[in-house]
């Protein structure tokens, strides 16, 4: 009997395989769930000896699901929402006394947008409640809502998966920045005197900034190519060459009021009409119900929803 039990499945073995299913890479599946390949690659043969299967094949680098693999996705993910659900609480949340830990996915312009308020917000009404960041990459961040590694994701994700939940805080715009004394200050606000500048352009990446993509273009097809003098994949990167240079950079409006003053920028409107884009925040089903999680979205959603957000400009 103990050898039966001993043989069996456990939950963790479970994550493993679901986020395997996801990652189709032993290496990322290490990475994302801050173990070795090795204690990896250990439970996936412990998987296969469990479901006479070898579940993954190899295909040049890549792991490709087998069938059987792929016909336990659906059933394995609601298994572990319901064990999830079982663990959540069901008592009322004390925000002045619980001492939970909430982990936030921010990409670089989200943890100078978000972090400074909501940390000292939290601190205020509820001092022993603690708050890790973690990087975003918009390829994990799904995967890290769904297995618990993080409990809410802020920002711009056009692309998320549809059943992840999903709140609307606000939409943002563009603006274009310029060092504080710059030598045409007075000419490089119109779209003449904008495009015969050199300009520093941001480029959207796979580490969150999905959503900037079509605000690339627009500016790359506007702006001549000998006038673009870096392109970088970060906002924070451009704004700070933008503050020693005589470079333009194009950054969503909210980053670039929290940067003009401490980077000695001016912001002026971007004579080039861009897209907005649409913050939202996103977490898992399973989490949909906790009431320490419920608390925490309402004090994201309070901070940084449209009302409040109206109220600040």
């Amino acid at each position: 009997m103990a050898e039966r039990a001993s043989s069996e499945l456990n939950l963790r073995e479970l994550r493993i395989l679901n986020a395997l299913l996801h990652e189709r890479s032993i290496t990322r599946t290490a990475q994302l769930l801050a173990t070795t390949q090795p204690g990896i690659s250990k439970v996936l043969r412990h998987l296969r000896a469990q479901f006479a299967d070898p579940l993954f094949v190899r295909n040049g680098h890549a792991m490709q699901p087998t069938a059987k693999a792929l016909d336990i996705a659906d059933q394995l993910r609601t298994l572990l929402g319901a064990a999830d659900g079982l663990r959540a609480s069901v008592s009322a949340f004390d925000p002045d006394q619980s001492d939970r830990s909430f982990s936030l996915l921010l990409t670089d312009v989200g943890m100078i947008r978000f972090l400074p308020p909501l940390i000292a917000h939290v601190a205020a009404i509820a001092p022993r409640v603690k708050i890790r960041a973690t990087p975003l990459d918009s390829r994990q961040f799904e995967l890290k809502l769904e297995a618990g590694e993080a409990d809410l994701a802020l920002g711009a994700f056009p692309k998320a998966a549809r059943h992840l939940r999903r709140q609307r805080l606000y939409f943002d715009g563009y603006v274009t920045v310029m060092r504080d004394g710059h030598p045409r200050m007075s000419t490089l606000r119109s779209r003449t005197g904008f495009l015969a500048e050199r300009h520093i352009l941001v480029t959207a990446s796979e580490t969150g900034h999905a959503a900037h993509g079509t605000a690339q273009r627009v500016l790359a097809s506007q702006i001549s190519p000998s006038n673009i003098m870096l392109q970088v994949p970060s906002f924070i990167a451009g704004a700070i060459v933008a503050a020693e240079t005589d470079g333009l950079t194009t950054l969503p409006a909210n980053l670039a009021k929290r940067l003009a003053g401490p980077l000695g920028l001016t912001a002026f409107d971007t004579p080039i009409a861009l897209p907005r884009i649409e913050i939202a925040q996103y977490w898992h089903e399973r989490y949909h119900r906790d009431a320490a999680h419920r608390w925490f979205r309402s004090v994201t959603f309070d901070l940084f929803g449209s009302t409040a957000h109206k109220r600040r400009r």
